[in-house]
């Protein structure tokens, strides 16, 4: 899927690579913004060119060529890199217009090493960044109880011999299969999301359910002791079975779906609505 951003007015296509979950921008247009070029192509070649072997074969790791649509309207090869290759690729552009980029890139760097030494950070930057998004506080102590249930779920899958990375992907596709229905990219697609976190968009009780599907798992995990990965399929299909029993049961008593299109957007308007609702209401 191919889509045109705008950058001060000026257009960088970008391209959805659905199996990676990865936004990947035209290098070329990312020049042109940074550097006002006129020939952003000619300027990007000769940034190559100067670069040593061994710099030559970094750039070869993040930066590949896919089909985007040109000038003429014609579809041709186009270095693009992924979001972090495109920080790498700012790093190298002698531009004053890298500088805040540059900047922000030095920023996280120091929050990450201060996060290692004092995890507690990582929760307060978490709490702060969700309030800044418009979440209410009734669902951002949700959210963090789930990061929780989440790390304590993917530790017992470590201590019962499941790889962290793909393995993880697949029996959390497991889990959410059996309780919602939907595998975890049919769910994404559902609520229209790309690269954005599923249960940074759930409502109140889809993330609850969900953590009641993690939970569960990790306590039969540790009951029935399984080894590897197909044992821990099985298991974990079991674990997001109860919930996918709890929704069916909560569906069958409201007569509505548990499920929601809605994404962290819509609950934001909503959040918005409902406040200026009440300020808008007279005072007793």
């Amino acid at each position: 899927m191919n889509e045109i951003k705008l950058y001060e007015n000026k257009a960088i296509r970008s391209v959805w690579d659905k199996e990676k979950e990865e936004w990947f921008f035209s290098v070329v247009d990312v020049v042109g913004v940074l550097t006002d070029s006129a020939n952003p192509r000619d300027y990007w070649y000769r940034v190559k060119k100067r670069m040593s072997d061994e710099e030559q074969s970094e750039l070869s790791t993040f930066c590949r060529q896919l089909k985007l649509k040109a000038a003429d309207g014609k579809m041709r090869e186009t270095d693009v890199a992924d979001l972090q290759g495109i920080f790498r690729i700012i790093q190298s552009i002698p531009s004053p217009k890298a500088e805040p980029f540059k900047m922000w890139l030095a920023e996280v760097g120091k929050e990450r090493v201060d996060e290692i030494i004092d995890p507690e950070l990582t929760i307060d930057r978490a709490l702060q960044t969700y309030l800044q998004k418009g979440y209410s506080r009734e669902w951002i102590n949700q959210r963090l109880q789930a990061i929780q249930v989440r790390k304590e779920l993917t530790d017992t899958w470590q201590d019962h011999g499941v790889t962290e990375g793909i393995e993880y992907a697949i029996l959390t596709n497991e889990i959410t299969k059996a309780w919602s229905g939907m595998t975890t990219r049919q769910y994404k697609d559902f609520k229209n999301l790309k690269k954005e976190n599923l249960r940074d968009n759930m409502s109140t009780l889809e993330l609850v359910l969900n953590m009641l599907a993690e939970a569960t798992t990790t306590e039969l995990t540790q009951t029935i002791d399984p080894q590897g990965l197909e044992e821990n399929k099985a298991v974990a299909k079991e674990g997001g079975t109860v919930a996918g029993n709890a929704r069916k049961d909560i569906e069958a008593r409201t007569g509505k779906p548990v499920i929601t299109s809605k994404n962290a957007l819509n609950f934001s308007r909503l959040i918005d609505e409902v406040s200026n609702k009440k300020l808008d209401e007279p005072l007793d």
